[in-house]
């Protein structure tokens, strides 16, 4: 039997995470210099609190390989085979540090998801459906592979100033969106986070919007087995309403709602909200503006 495991950081919920016996790796959130494992010692809301509130510094570190080593060990005399998925290369180093802790097991496997949030979500998901269903380990990395570059990862952030705390934009930047309601999409491209398209108005227009822009005049090429809808956390009114989008401009098979956790929070603060969903061929540069990094 093959055991699937992931980072924190893929926002897989509580049923899917049961249903296929997929176990987190929690990443570490650091308060100040306090330590917090995700969803194990702090939540979104609490990050939000201490942002906000008490005015504190919160940001994520990676695991180190002697952490990933002793979660590696747990498991790997129990199965035949582990495949970790982990957040992308280039945005952490959790994937070299599990690499270097893996090459003390025989049979572990760490996959590289290129993505963040539920982008490696479906390739965790992905390849714990291929192992429940017996498939061999190197079909699945092979599989997993050619499916990586597919997933097409995005958000929507209604304030800037979290980004802005964390050196990702200027305070002018974040000073213009607010003063023009200027929401602006994030984009996953080859690895790294993109500004894609900007949208202004109130965030529930700009959500629409966004769903309209992503989905449509690209039926041909997009999977319609699943789709993520993600966010950190929104209001239920507002998450119906994408979801009502979703079906509108999409015949997706399953809509899943996952709540976003450490990483995005930390970053992206409130109000994001993403669809992530995989097309049929890899997601290409022209998806977002060039000129513009986070």
């Amino acid at each position: 039997m093959i055991k699937i495991t992931a980072d924190s950081t893929c926002d897989l919920s509580p049923e899917i995470l049961n249903d296929y016996n997929i176990t987190l790796m929690p990443i570490i959130t650091l308060v100040d210099d306090k330590e917090f494992r995700d969803g194990l010692d702090i939540t979104p809301e609490e990050i939000f609190r201490y942002v906000d509130e008490e005015g504190k510094t919160c940001r994520t570190t990676a695991i180190n390989s002697f952490e990933y080593e002793r979660f590696f060990a747990q498991f790997s005399s129990q199965y035949t085979a582990l495949i970790h998925i982990c957040i992308g290369s280039g945005f952490s180093s959790c994937y070299q540090n599990a690499t270097i802790a893996a090459q003390n097991f025989s049979k572990v496997y760490v996959v590289d998801s290129a993505n963040l949030s539920s982008g490696s979500g479906h390739i965790g998901l992905d390849a714990a459906q291929m192992a429940k269903n017996d498939m061999e380990v190197q079909e699945i990395l092979s599989r997993l592979e050619d499916t990586i570059p597919k997933v097409d990862a995005s958000f929507v952030i209604d304030r800037l100033d979290y980004l802005h705390r964390g050196g990702r934009c200027s305070g002018l930047e974040a000073f213009g969106a607010r003063l023009l309601n200027i929401k602006p999409s994030i984009e996953v491209i080859d690895g790294k986070m993109k500004v894609g398209k900007k949208y202004r108005g109130s965030f529930e227009r700009c959500l629409e919007n966004y769903v309209r822009d992503k989905l449509t005049d690209r039926q041909e090429d997009i999977d319609y087995s699943r789709i993520f809808i993600t966010h950190s956390p929104c209001d239920q009114a507002t998450v119906q309403k994408v979801k009502e989008a979703v079906q509108r401009y999409g015949n997706f098979k399953e809509i899943i709602e996952t709540n976003a956790g450490c990483t995005v929070s930390c970053h992206c603060g409130p109000n994001t909200l993403g669809i992530l969903f995989k097309r049929l061929s890899p997601k290409t540069k022209a998806a977002h503006n060039n000129n513009n990094n986070i």
